[in-house]
């Protein structure tokens, strides 16, 4: 008797959680200053915990704000995958960051984790003043699955009409969870993402197969994509995730987005966390770089 996706996925974070939250310690840039705070948020799920990273002392007060939403396949809960991250946008891109530890599933399958970010960022975007940034120019982004939920929050603003993002990085993101990943191809004989991880990220965070085309869940689905916030999509040409990150970059430019779509030749899913260093370090960079830009003009 096959075990449950439930099961599955509590088997993954058990056993593989620490291995898929690992960092190139060459990609761990040591050098930035290392002050964080810890940030409480209640939200319609639940109360979230958030780490703050501080821009260094001397940067123009108050900053503006970056919301960080790590990966894992909606199923890993280790926000400290992305510290590297986090630390490097701070000291370079002139901002706060604050790193979001959502829920997980399957202890909180959608739409639990969607109604975190959103609400986290909502908070965010509206406490400035108590938090010591500047919540009008305010930008989010994520990584892998943190990109998909990333997609969710822009979406959910524009849909509500209650802020509006600068930019929205979306790293190596799922957009079509409907698709079978089987059907997604790599150049790799074996990918860092096998079809069977994939099925079982996928049916713990959406157990109920109606949902696996609702916009939130899959957005490279949805056809109404004007007025989303301008986009950073990076991507890895081996992953396979790549086709579907290419075709929502070229969809969201389709519908008047100003979109910047990077492929990375020669790497797989995840080289911003585990190398080649070089490439990682220029991707990172990159979302700094292009931070800075959208949240300085």
């Amino acid at each position: 008797m096959p075990f449950s996706p439930g099961i599955q996925a509590r088997a993954v974070q058990l056993l593989l959680g620490r291995v898929m939250s690992r960092v190139h310690k060459d990609l761990r840039f040591t050098d930035v200053p290392k002050r964080t705070e810890v940030l409480r948020v209640e939200t319609g799920a639940g109360p979230v915990t958030c780490t703050i990273y501080r821009p260094p002392a001397g940067a123009a007060a108050p900053a503006p704000v970056y919301v960080n939403f790590h990966g894992g396949g909606f199923v890993v809960a280790r926000p400290q995958q992305d510290d590297h991250i986090c630390r490097y946008i701070a000291a370079t891109a002139g901002c706060v960051v604050i790193n979001v530890d959502y829920a997980v599933a399957p202890q909180r399958p959608f739409p639990a984790p969607v109604t975190q970010a959103y609400d986290v960022t909502e908070w965010i975007a509206g406490n400035g003043a108590t938090g010591g940034w500047d919540g009008s120019r305010l930008a989010v982004g994520g990584h892998s699955a943190g990109g998909n939920l990333t997609a969710a929050v822009c979406r959910t603003a524009r849909d509500r009409g209650t802020f509006t993002p600068r930019l929205q990085i979306l790293d190596s993101a799922p957009f079509d969870q409907l698709a079978d990943p089987a059907t997604k191809p790599s150049p790799l004989a074996k990918p860092l993402l096998t079809p069977q991880l994939m099925r079982i990220f996928t049916a713990a965070y959406v157990p109920d197969p109606a949902d696996l085309t609702h916009p939130l869940v899959s957005p490279g689905l949805a056809d109404d994509l004007a007025g989303l916030p301008p986009a950073l999509v990076v991507t890895a040409r081996n992953d396979r995730l790549y086709e579907e990150g290419a075709t929502y970059a070229k969809a969201l430019e389709a519908a008047g987005v100003p979109v910047t779509h990077r492929v990375f030749e020669g790497v797989d899913h995840y080289f911003t966390h585990t190398g080649p260093v070089p490439e990682g370090k220029e991707a990172i960079d990159l979302m700094a770089t292009t931070l800075r830009t959208a949240l300085s003009a």
